[in-house]
C-alpha cells in the first residue's frame, strides 16, 4: 500500500464531524513533530505547520467531515437528530455511527427510516428521506426518553459515521474523502520534503476544521501569505471533466473565477511534468479559498484537488489522482521557491 493511502486510511478512522477534529488533528501534529516539523494551533482550532519564519505560499486542506449531532432523545428511547454539513440522506441510511457524548462516552447506532420495516410499511421506499422522516436506532436496551438519559447521551452530542475504508485495484472507497484524501497528501508531501528543507521554503500547510459548514478558511493564517493554494476534492460526474486518477484544477466554482495567474502556473506544470490533469468548472461548490476572500484576505487563491467520484455519498478516488495531487504541489512549490 503507498505511504500516502495508509495515511489515509489512519485519518479516515479517527472520527473529525465539523466542531469535533480535536483527535484528528492531533494525530495529525504528532505525526509531523516526530518528523521535525513545527506545528501550532489558531484560536480558532486550525493546526498550521511549516518551518520557515515567514511562509507567503499556504497549502490548504480540511479535516472535518459531514456527520450529525443528537437533536432529542424520542419518547421510545432512539434519536432524533440534526445535520452537520451536507449530508446527504439516502446515502447515509442503513450506515452505522458513533454517538460521542460530552462525558466522553461511546454508543453505537444506525441510520434509519422511521418505520423501516417493509413487511408492515408498504411506503418505505416512497418516504422522503430527511430528517423529520429518520431517526438513529441505539444499540442499548433501550424503550423510553428517561433510560437513555441515564446513559449520558444527551443533545448536541456528536454522531459519526463509519467511514467503510477499503483499497482494492488502486482505489480507495470510503466516506469522507472530502477532505481527508487531500489532508493525506498534505502530510505525505511534508514527509516527503522533509524538516530541513522546509526550512528553506516559504510555505506552510493548513489543516482546517469548519470547512464543511462554510467558514474553515476565513481566518487564522500567517499575516505574511500571498497566496493560498486549497487542496480539497475534484469533482467527477457528468457535466464535469474530473477523474478519479488524475488532478483537477478548478477554474471556477459556485463562488467564482480562481485567480487567473496562479491557475494558468498550475496548469503550466502539470502540462511540463506530465502530471495527469484536468481543468474544470465546478457547478455546485465552495472552498476554504472562497470563504479566505470572502472574510477580505488580500490573497491570491486557486483550487486543486483528486478525483473523487460520489462526493458527500460513498466516495471514490484512485492512488493515481492522490499522487497527481501531491506531484502539482509540490511542482508548484519548487517553481515558485526556484528551487
Amino acid at each position: 500500500m503507498e505511504r500516502v493511502v495508509e495515511i489515509l486510511r489512519e485519518i479516515l478512522e479517527i472520527p473529525s464531524p465539523t466542531g469535533y477534529t480535536g483527535e484528528v488533528l492531533a494525530h495529525i501534529e504528532k505525526k509531523l513533530n516526530e518528523a521535525g516539523i513545527n506545528t501550532h494551533y489558531t484560536n480558532k482550532g486550525a493546526l498550521l505547520a511549516y518551518n520557515h519564519p515567514e511562509p507567503e505560499l499556504i497549502i490548504a486542506g480540511h479535516v472535518d467531515t459531514l456527520g450529525a449531532m443528537v437533536r432529542g432523545i424520542l419518547p421510545n428511547g432512539h434519536l432524533s437528530f440534526t445535520r452537520i454539513g451536507g449530508l446527504h440522506l439516502p446515502a447515509f441510511e442503513g450506515e452505522y455511527c458513533t454517538i460521542i457524548t460530552r462525558s466522553g462516552k461511546k454508543f453505537r447506532g444506525t441510520l434509519l427510516l422511521k418505520n423501516p420495516s417493509v413487511h408492515v410499511n408498504k411506503d418505505a421506499s416512497k418516504k422522503e428521506r430527511k430528517e423529520e422522516n429518520m431517526y438513529i436506532r441505539l444499540d442499548e436496551l433501550v424503550e423510553k426518553k428517561e433510560e437513555t438519559e441515564k446513559l449520558g447521551i444527551r443533545p448536541g452530542d456528536f454522531i459519526a459515521f463509519d467511514p467503510k475504508f477499503e483499497y482494492v485495484n488502486g482505489f480507495v472507497k470510503a466516506h469522507f474523502l472530502d477532505d481527508k484524501a487531500s489532508a493525506a497528501v498534505m502530510i505525505d508531501l511534508m514527509l516527503d520534503l522533509g524538516a530541513e528543507t522546509l526550512k528553506k521554503l516559504p510555505v506552510a500547510f493548513f489543516f482546517s476544521p469548519y470547512e464543511e459548514v462554510g467558514h474553515g478558511g476565513s481566518a487564522g493564517y500567517p499575516s505574511s501569505m500571498r497566496e493560498l493554494l486549497v487542496v480539497d476534492m475534484g469533482v467527477v460526474g457528468e457535466g464535469v471533466a474530473g477523474k478519479e486518477t488524475a488532478v483537477s484544477i478548478a477554474a471556477k466554482d459556485s463562488s467564482g473565477p480562481y485567480d487567473y495567474e496562479m491557475t494558468t502556473r498550475l496548469i503550466e506544470l502539470a502540462e511540463k511534468h506530465n502530471i495527469p490533469h484536468v481543468v474544470d468548472v465546478f457547478p455546485y461548490y465552495g472552498s476554504d479559498g472562497s470563504a479566505a476572500l470572502r472574510a477580505g484576505w488580500d490573497v491570491r487563491v486557486a483550487l486543486i484537488g483528486q478525483g473523487v467520484h460520489a462526493s458527500h455519498g460513498m466516495e471514490r478516488t484512485h492512488v493515481k489522482g492522490m499522487l497527481a495531487t501531491r506531484n502539482l504541489i509540490r511542482a508548484y512549490i519548487e517553481d515558485r521557491s526556484g528551487s
